[in-house]
């Protein structure tokens, strides 16, 4: 094992931001005053460390996440460096399952942004622990005390002023450290403890405490103190002897080999291991654009592994069995076609394989089904324009396809009202399976889950595991648009299965089938996406923001006016705000500004409009069929989905 790996602390840490926060600026000072670097890289020189993506460096921000070696004062430390641009917020959230401790930083100009709140709520999601730096003190107008309020009136009451940690903290300190748990309170006032950084270490890792500092990463003002508290407060995780790790990143580099960027979190992993059933040929540690091969990877490292085919971003290997796909999902739809006359086959092969690496990119080759017939269409979903560029650069620069896009649509999805029975049927000859599902609405953003409610003695329970499973494994079509349907709870209530002639694939068939059947009879409901605004804008003009919040069928709080700004917060549908910051700085002469954020999915405000305009026949899709199948005199034949119900042969 190399002498890097001989640490006796290592943590991981992240560093998150709002876009134009100086993330790149900080982690380069990070890595300057650990003695990693010689001298300062700068975005607008485009010599920084981690950015070394053409992209990355023209357009002067971060796309990949990435990852460095250093270490402070005898501890290891693996940083990732991620995306700051709301577009390539999926990559973030990826790298956040295999961190210790993340650096939040909040521009002081700027203060919390809409998507600072967006990678706030990620962090609860992931349970990270947090620093926060505050930077660009050191800019004309700034306010640190105010910034702190900010801070906790909009992410959490205990964040708390440790800039003077290391200094002496006053009892001042103490007290509002001591304030972040009852016990410690309690015991701190008897004069039974001390607060030190044990105790800081603790709340920290229980997320009870999170320390601020801030100062400036420019002029790498503060930014020794953050790295001390890294060192000094960040704990590493706790891991078992089994192995297992956690994918978080798919990459190939510029001969074709594919990496699978991964967090052990148990037990080591070993060049020639064999995990599945394939074998890990390499194993190597990335600093930058270098990288240093090595024979293990003992729990608690990240590194990259070659050798891995089915690997994918958010995949648990060994003793984690379970997948934690991304939560942040593209809201916007892009038809797509190769304008320099390559097939569609060829197009969707390098999509798909640029899909594999990213994971805000989805796409979907569509058979369309409309009154004149079955038309063939691929399309992507993506967060944003600008992921939509990078996309094509990638795509020319990589394949040599130049692509073109049509007009963007919002991506639907869709959910029932009330529960419904469904029941599918599969029975051509020498097969049998029955199921019968209920479907169940669930809360707004629950997304789908699955359960069974059926006994073993009336269904085995390797059948019923093999519906669970084929349930998670399709993203089922709705019957309104053909849109995915959402917020519902899938459970089995009953089903039968022949000694004799039923296959796993008969299941799946009876189980899809039973789904779309379930939901022909359902009243189902139509959603769009929603965004999360933040209008900051003359307090003039707020009378003209609130009515146009108000035709774009939005939603706003009374507006925070100060002086002669205005701020106004709210929510919207996606389809009708999203191009609203150009119609913002031309009212108010390029002074006002709008920040957007996902905020989930509610009730389609235009559902009617776009179910007529979609136009689509779910009878007629017949890869999503509601029909079954059913035998008689040696032959199967198609039973009508509402016709099920008196052929079925479970009652």
């Amino acid at each position: 094992m190399t002498e890097s790996l001989k640490e006796n602390k290592h943590i991981n840490i992240g560093i998150l931001a709002h876009v134009d926060a100086g993330k790149t600026t900080l982690t380069e000072a990070l890595l300057y005053l650990s003695g990693k670097l010689r001298k300062l890289g700068r975005v607008d020189r485009r010599d920084s460390f981690l950015d070394t993506d053409v992209q990355e460096r023209e357009r002067g921000i971060t796309i990949y996440s990435k990852q460095a070696e250093l270490s402070y004062e005898g501890v290891g430390i693996t940083l990732l460096d991620t995306p700051g641009h709301v577009d390539f917020s999926a990559e973030a959230e990826s790298v956040l399952q295999v961190l210790d401790l993340c650096i939040l930083l909040v521009s002081a100009s700027d203060g919390v942004q809409g998507h600072t709140l967006t990678l706030w709520s990620l962090l609860q999601r992931y349970g990270v622990p947090v620093i926060i730096f505050v930077n660009k003190t050191d800019q004309p107008g700034t306010d640190k005390e105010a910034v702190l309020k900010e801070l906790k009136s909009r992410l959490h009451e205990n964040c708390v002023d440790l800039s003077r940690a290391f200094s002496g903290l006053t009892e001042e300190d103490k007290e509002a450290v001591a304030l972040c748990d009852d016990k410690l309170l309690e015991e701190y006032l008897a004069g039974e403890t001390e607060i030190n950084s044990e105790k800081i270490r603790e709340l920290l890792r229980e997320r009870k405490l999170f320390p601020v500092f801030s100062g400036s990463a420019l002029k790498t003002e503060g930014v020794e103190e953050l790295l001390r508290a890294v060192a000094e407060y960040g704990a590493e995780g706790e891991y078992g002897n089994e192995f297992a790790a956690r994918v978080f990143k798919i990459r190939r580099d510029g001969h074709g080999d594919r990496f699978t960027y991964m967090k052990v979190t148990g037990g080591v992993l070993r060049s020639r291991d064999v995990i599945g059933e394939e074998k890990v040929n390499q194993i190597r540690i990335y600093s930058g654009d270098k990288f240093e091969p090595v024979n293990e990877l003992p729990a608690g490292r990240i590194g990259a592994v070659t050798g891995l085919s089915t690997t994918k971003t958010g995949m648990g290997l060994g003793a984690l069995r379970d997948e934690r796909p991304v939560s942040i999902e593209p809201v916007l739809s892009y038809r797509v076609n190769a304008t320099d006359g390559t097939d569609d086959n060829a197009l969707l092969a390098a999509l798909r394989t640029l899909e594999e690496e990213d994971p805000q990119l989805s796409v979907f080759c569509t058979e369309k089904y409309t009154e004149k017939g079955k038309n063939s269409e691929i399309w992507l979903r993506v967060m944003g324009e600008v992921q939509l560029e990078v996309l094509k650069r990638r795509m020319a620069d990589r394949f040599g396809i130049t692509v073109g896009y049509g007009e963007a649509s919002v991506v639907y999805k869709e959910t029932i009202a009330s529960a419904v029975e469904g029941v599918g049927h599969y029975e051509p000859l020498r097969h049998y399976a029955e199921i019968h599902l209920l479907l169940e609405p669930g809360e707004r953003g629950s997304g789908l889950s699955f359960a069974s409610r059926c006994s073993e003695d009336i269904l085995d329970r390797n059948w019923q595991r093999l519906v669970l499973t084929h349930l998670g494994e399709k993203v089922h079509r709705g019957v309104l648009t053909g849109s995915p349907i959402t917020d519902m709870k899938i459970s089995i209530l009953t089903g039968r299965a022949h000694l004799k002639h039923t296959e796993g694939g008969d299941f799946r068939q009876a189980t899809y089938r039973a789904v779309r059947q379930g939901l022909m009879q359902a009243e189902s409901i139509l959603l769009e996406p929603f965004y999360d605004f933040r209008i900051d804008l003359p307090s003039d003009n707020v009378g003209r923001a609130m009515t146009d919040i108000n035709a774009m069928c939005g939603t706003a709080a009374a507006p925070e006016i100060t002086q002669d700004r205005a701020i106004l917060t709210g929510r919207a549908p996606v389809s009708c705000i999203r191009n609203y910051a150009r119609e913002l700085a031309a009212y108010t002469g390029g002074m006002g500004q709008i920040s957007l954020s996902p905020s989930g999915y509610d009730i389609c405000h235009n559902a009617e409009e776009v179910i007529e305009e979609l136009a689509y026949r779910p009878e007629a899709d017949l890869e999503n069929t509601p029909d079954s199948v059913f035998c008689a005199h040696g032959a199967g034949f198609v039973v009508p989905w509402n016709e099920v119900p008196d052929h079925m042969h479970v009652k």
